[in-house]
C-alpha cells in the first residue's frame, strides 16, 4: 500500500531535531523525499542517519536569506519542485518585558517571522498548484505567558501570515495552515532553564497546566503535520490546528 505522501517532495526547516526530525521521519515513511535544514552540521548528520533514506540535509539558518537560496537551489537541481513546505524552524526564550533587549527581539523575529516568511516566499516558484504550506505556530500566539511576550508576538504573526497567504495563494489552490503546538518535550524546552533542575521544574509546571496531564511528543506533532501535508486535508486551508492536550482550550 502506498503512503500518504508517495512521490511527494517536502522541505522541513529545523528538521535536525525535535518536531522537525519526527516529521521528516514520518514523511519519508509515508513515501516522501525530504529536505531538512538546521544550523548545526553534527545534528544534521545524526538526523540523516536516523532518517536513513530519501533525505538531503542542507545546513543553513532560515534568518539568512542566502542560506534559503542555497536550500532551494539544491531542491531545484535535484527534484525541480517541492510539494510540501513545513516552516518549522523557530526559537524561544523567557525574558520579561523589563529585560527585553534589541538583540533578543531581533533574534526571535529574525528566525520566527522573517525566516518563516522567506522560507515560504522562496519556495513559491517550486510549489506546484495545489501544494501544501504548513507554518509552525504556537498556543503562545494567543495566550499570555509571563516573560514570553516577544516569542508570543512572533507566533501571533505566524497565525496572521496563514490567513493572509491563504488569500494570496488561493488562485493556485495552495493550502496554507498553521499547526500550533502546546508544550512538546523537545530540546527547545531544555533551553528554557539555566540548569537541569530548572528545566525539570519548567517541564513539570507546563505539564500541570495540560488537561491530559503531560507534555506532548514530537511524534504527536508529526502525525498532525502529515494530515495537513496530505490529501486527507484537501479542503482545509487558513486554519490554526492546535495540538496542545487542551491546554489553551479550557
Amino acid at each position: 500500500m502506498s503512503g500518504k505522501l508517495e512521490g511527494k517532495v517536502a522541505v522541513i526547516t529545523g528538521g535536525n531535531s525535535g518536531m522537525g526530525l519526527a516529521t521528516a521521519k514520518l514523511f519519508v515513511k509515508e513515501g516522501a523525499y525530504v529536505y531538512i535544514t538546521g544550523r548545526r552540521q553534527a545534528e544534521l548528520d545524526a538526523a540523516m542517519k536516523e532518517i536513513k533514506s530519501n533525505v538531503t540535509a542542507v545546513r543553513g539558518d532560515v534568518a539568512n536569506l542566502a542560506d534559503l537560496d542555497r536550500l532551494y537551489a539544491t531542491v531545484r537541481e535535484k527534484h525541480g519542485r517541492v510539494d510540501v513546505v513545513f516552516a518549522n524552524a523557530g526559537a524561544g526564550e523567557f525574558v520579561p518585558i523589563a529585560e527585553v533587549t534589541e538583540a533578543h527581539f531581533d533574534k526571535l523575529f529574525d528566525i520566527n517571522v522573517k525566516g518563516l516568511l522567506f522560507t515560504v516566499q522562496k519556495a513559491l516558484s517550486l510549489l506546484p498548484d495545489g501544494g501544501s504550506v504548513i507554518l509552525n505556530g504556537s498556543i503562545a500566539g494567543y495566550t499570555g505567558s509571563e516573560a514570553f511576550s516577544v516569542y508570543s508576538a512572533t507566533k501571533a504573526a505566524v497565525r496572521s501570515f496563514a490567513r493572509g497567504w491563504t488569500n494570496d495563494l488561493k488562485g493556485r489552490k495552495i493550502r496554507v495552515n498553521t499547526l500550533s503546538p502546546g508544550p512538546i518535550d523537545t530540546p527547545i524546552l531544555d533551553g528554557l532553564g539555566k540548569n537541569q533542575t530548572e528545566v525539570d521544574r519548567v517541564k513539570a509546571g507546563l505539564a500541570a497546566k495540560v488537561p491530559l496531564g503531560r507534555l506532548g511528543t514530537p511524534e504527536e506533532i508529526a502525525t498532525v503535520a502529515l494530515f495537513l501535508a496530505s490529501d486527507d486535508s484537501s479542503f482545509v486551508t487558513g486554519i490554526d490546528l492546535t495540538v496542545d492536550g487542551g491546554m489553551a482550550q479550557v
